[in-house]
């Protein structure tokens, strides 16, 4: 298999049986009409049974492991796909290399993917019939479609594989040139379908028009792309064989992320159901309705950021196995070091914004019904949260120390080895209160000594007003640690005055995005939050232009940390619902610093001389 070379005629045409195959289930996508399913019933309920640990656990048990082979098979093409474009952009065949040794692993995880899958779907047919053809009544459209991506997915992982060679330089022949505006013009079509939808919205038009509005303007797309690639004169990028094989690497990434976002509509559906007849018993509804409940895009959004956390830190660990197993002092265990910080980097960026996804996640099954919430918070599910507190203090630490370790490898980050101790005095005590519970587990005679459940002392840390102050605090050191990290070996930023004219275009990005948060959160309880966050905003950016990078950077860190404190505290006199609305305005400050911090450090020392260099 490995001498085999796809002929560039076969790729052009699957390309072809692609791009019409992804029209034909856009437009299947559409034809959901409206349902009637009966509720199931204690009378018409069946089960099977399942030897040894029963139904449940084999079904979780499947359901997990391929839950954590597809998150890996989601997760990692997307920054193989940002390795490979970097590494086309920069001419560095040593992250062509890399992207294509991500690949590898990617194949072997695909299909061990697929295989669970299947004894997921025999296990449910099996061990819960009435349920699985409940949701199968209720949702067959999108599972027909399901299917046709799957396949789409799996032609497009063959073809990004095995076209990792045969996909290199120029080709300027017809059949080229259509297969690349075609493959071209599937990788543009979100933004397509984004622009048609502003359009239907402008004039006014019934909201059915946007995907027919689309298929025209796709249409015309595809001709100008083709009649721009005809035209004589230099090459374009439709000329280029490499552009072909990023596009198949980006339709990867498009089926992968739509199987995952109509699959997670089956689970959410169960956990927030919606067109539900309660009086009559049946379902009334669309599949889209079912589709596009509560928890939908909360839990895409979440699992698509946890992914890629999820998938860097695997291939973290492959990387660091294999740097083991290397000869010392070899070339095999440079590359797979320098693997294994790729990995670690594409995990702590996707571990730093996840707690955000998580946030918004609660807030939408608080939103749907608050009895829900408190069952799972503080019920029968409490000292699941509890372990799972555990866990995410656990990988905070272990993220933290990592990048401290790195440093310590980095010629210059000495430099900021002062300020280490104290963030892992800040992380450890934020840890500590993150897993304090609320209630604690003990016997009749301690509870008398307490005075009740709760202890009198650590109890207070056990609300959520303190556990929410402790998570947003983690997330603040976590950045912090990450941005001296980055900048280990850098020494004085260059004088603002050197740099090209692009970093004030980003810093102003940075301001928009911050000022389009604080407007989407709206106004906060006290008011004069918003003022305070975008005078610093506006003084961390003047200290930038004034060759003060850091000081702007430590500012908006102060700021942050005040405002979440300070609300931390507030909701010990507040009632829970206004509480609720405190950690939105938390995060938002979190998340302002994440973007303003970033956005000045990575201009700030752009181009800055590397120590011992």
């Amino acid at each position: 298999m490995q001498d085999f070379v796809w002929g560039s005629k076969r790729l052009r045409t699957i390309a072809l049986v692609l791009w019409a195959a992804v029209l034909v289930m856009g437009l299947a996508a559409e034809i959901a009409s409206a349902v009637e399913v009966p509720l199931p019933t204690k009378e018409t309920l069946r089960y099977g049974d399942f030897p040894v640990v029963g139904r449940r656990v084999a079904v979780w048990v499947i359901a997990q492991l391929h839950l954590m082979f597809g998150a890996f098979v989601v997760g990692v093409p997307l920054f193989i796909l940002i390795i490979e474009i970097l590494g086309a952009a920069t001419k560095n065949k040593q992250f062509d290399d890399l992207a294509h040794e991500f690949t590898r692993l990617l194949s072997v995880a695909f299909s061990t993917t697929a295989t669970f899958g299947g004894i997921l779907v025999f296990f449910l047919i099996g061990l819960y019939p009435t349920l699985t053809d409940f949701l199968a009544r209720i949702f067959f459209p999108s599972m027909v479609v399901y299917v046709f991506l799957f396949f789409g997915e799996s032609f497009s992982m063959y073809l990004y594989y095995y076209g990792w060679d045969a996909l290199k330089g120029s080709s300027k022949s017809f059949g080229s040139i259509l297969g690349t505006a075609l493959l071209s013009t599937l990788v543009f079509y979100p933004g397509v379908l984004l622009i048609s939808s502003i359009l239907r919205g402008i004039f006014g038009a019934d909201p059915s028009l946007t995907f027919p509005l689309s298929y025209v303007l796709t249409g015309l797309l595809m001709i100008g792309l083709f009649v721009h690639a005809l035209l004589p004169g230099r090459s374009n990028f439709l000329h280029s064989q490499k552009w072909m094989h990023i596009c198949f690497g980006i339709l990867l990434n498009y089926f992968g992320l739509i199987l995952m976002m109509i699959s997670n509509s089956w689970a959410t559906f169960m956990t927030s159901p919606v067109g539900i007849d309660m009086d009559a018993g049946v379902f009334r509804g669309t599949t889209w309705e079912a589709m596009n409940n509560f928890t939908w895009m909360p839990v895409n959004l979440h699992r698509f950021i946890a992914n890629i956390a999820f998938g860097g830190s695997v291939v973290a660990a492959y990387a660091g196995f294999r740097f083991l197993a290397a000869p010392k002092n070899s070339a095999d265990r440079a590359h797979y070091d320098w693997m294994a910080y790729i990995g670690n980097f594409v995990a702590i960026i996707g571990l730093i914004p996840l707690p955000f996804a998580g946030y918004w996640l609660g807030r939408e099954i608080y939103g749907y019904d608050q009895q829900l919430g408190i069952t799972m918070m503080g019920g029968i599910f409490s000292w699941l949260f509890i372990i799972q507190a555990v866990l995410i203090g656990v990988l905070f630490l272990a993220a933290n120390y990592y990048l401290w370790l790195g440093m310590e490898r980095i010629p210059g980050a000495e430099r900021y080895r002062k300020y280490i101790p104290w963030l892992l005095g800040i992380l450890t005590v934020c840890v500590i209160i993150w897993m304090t519970p609320h209630s604690l587990v003990a016997s009749l005679e301690e509870a008398r000594k307490m005075g009740g459940a709760h202890h009198p002392l650590l109890g207070v840390f056990g609300v959520m007003s303190a556990k929410n102050t402790v998570a947003n605090i983690m997330i603040l050191a976590t950045l912090y640690s990450f941005l001296l990290y980055r900048r280990g070996n850098k020494s004085t930023p260059l004088p603002y005055g050197s740099q090209p004219a692009s970093a004030t275009v980003w810093l102003i990005v940075g301001m928009v995005a911050s000022f389009g948060l604080i407007y989407y959160l709206g106004v906060p309880e006290p008011w004069w939050v918003i003022p305070v966050e975008v005078a610093c905003i506006v003084a961390a950016v003047a200290l930038t232009f004034g060759n003060r990078a850091v000081w702007g950077e430590n500012l908006l860190f102060a700021m942050s940390t005040i405002i979440v404190v300070g609300y931390g505290i507030y909701g010990y006199y507040v009632e829970a619902i206004v509480r609720i609305g405190f950690s939105i305005h938390m995060v938002g400050s979190v998340f302002l610093v994440l973007i303003m911090a970033t956005t000045i450090d990575i201009v700030a020392y752009r181009g800055a001389p590397e120590v011992g260099a």
